[in-house]
């Protein structure tokens, strides 16, 4: 809704992508709104994306995603 920061998609298709990242002179359209990470099947017929979980324990208030990567393994 309000744009993505960075993608990383998987030979498999999954695309990963980081969103809500927050830099001084930067507009934020939800500037109490953590970050996120969202998950979509770029192999569907209309492809959404869908927002991941984050485990629990982990700081939720500080999240400020800049790019992603993946390691397979």
């Amino acid at each position: 809704e309000t744009g993505s920061e960075d993608i990383d998609i998987l030979p498999n298709g999954l695309a990963f992508i980081s969103s809500g990242l927050k830099y001084p002179g930067l507009k934020s359209f939800a500037p109490d709104k953590p970050g996120e990470i969202f998950l979509m099947d770029l192999n569907e017929d209309n492809p959404r994306a869908v927002e991941l979980r984050i485990s629990r324990g982990f700081d939720l208030g500080s999240f400020n995603p800049h790019g992603i990567s993946t390691y397979i393994d």
